[in-house]
């Protein structure tokens, strides 16, 4: 799904794993909007995730999350 945020961004919600999780994203988890500001990646393709907030998320290499993702325009 694809829709227009407020100040006319075009943003979508895409399912992201540790391979393909990118700066920038917002993953909602426990009820708050995180924006990834960083990520490293761990053994056994793990991935470490840093947010703007200064908390730190750690997914394993089959985690699955819904993030939202501002789309660049062509």
């Amino acid at each position: 799904m694809t829709a227009y945020a407020p100040g006319g961004a075009l943003v979508s919600n895409v399912e992201v794993t540790a391979t393909t999780v990118q700066r920038g994203d917002i993953i909602q988890l426990g009820g708050h909007a995180l924006r990834v500001r960083d990520l490293f990646q761990l053994p056994q393709g793990a991935k470490q995730l840093v947010f703007e907030s200064g908390e730190l998320l750690t997914i394993h290499a089959r985690t699955r999350l819904v993030a939202v993702r501002m789309l660049r325009r062509r």
